[in-house]
């Protein structure tokens, strides 16, 4: 009886086979969905913010951008912060093509990556962290949705959201607002964050399947 494993290698995908009396299987890794190296510069404007105020969108926009370097190495990510003087300039009240190309001439780059986080059915509740310090949780609904747009045409090039329904600390209410607001936010609202990066980046990583062989 034998038992092993070896790496086959081939073009853009990776093979590795397990041998033993089970019978044999491949695990392929197949290339990412949507390949972002052939524009080189991907711009990324700051993610905005729907009912809510505090800095959950800004921690947002800085976990897409490590998830994009990380997925595809090689792929320059040019963080160019809100767009409001952009549209403001073009005369747009929303991101629109006149924006997106604005965009590409002023930074050079062919695509832009623009994202919105929507906040929804906030339920504050109160509990009490050790004997008399108070704490405000909240459990609320966050959907981010993201689209590439092209700086050329001002289409969009390809699109994708995620939600998540949870409860975290660390949020405040202000004019009716839920606030993220902690001091450090990754600690805070990380977990939160992660999980919807995670979901709308997966066109851009590449994954593995298992394939079984008779």
């Amino acid at each position: 009886m034998f038992a092993g494993r070896g790496w086959l290698l081939s073009g853009a995908v990776a093979t590795v086979v397990s041998f033993g009396c089970g019978g044999k299987t491949h695990q392929v890794l197949d290339p990412a969905r949507f390949d972002l190296r052939p524009y080189g510069t991907v711009a990324l404007v700051t993610f905005t913010i729907e009912n809510a105020k505090g800095s959950l969108h800004t921690l947002a926009t800085e976990r897409f951008s490590e998830a994009v370097l990380a997925a595809q190495p090689g792929v320059e990510v040019l963080e160019i912060g809100t767009a409001d003087s952009v549209m403001a300039r073009v005369g747009e009240r929303e991101f629109g093509a006149a924006t997106a190309q604005a965009i590409g001439t002023g930074r050079r780059a062919p695509v832009v990556f623009v994202g919105h986080l929507k906040v929804s059915n906030v339920k504050p509740t109160a509990s009490m962290a050790g004997l008399s310090v108070p704490r405000l949780e909240a459990k609320v609904t966050v959907e981010l949705s993201v689209r590439l747009v092209s700086t050329t045409s001002g289409g969009t090039l390809w699109r994708a959201s995620s939600i998540i329904t949870e409860s975290i600390g660390h949020v405040g209410m202000s004019g009716g607002l839920p606030t993220f607001s902690a001091s450090d936010p990754n600690e805070a609202y990380g977990n939160l964050v992660g999980y919807l990066v995670r979901q709308v980046t997966w066109d851009f990583r590449p994954t593995w399947r298992t394939v079984k062989t008779d």
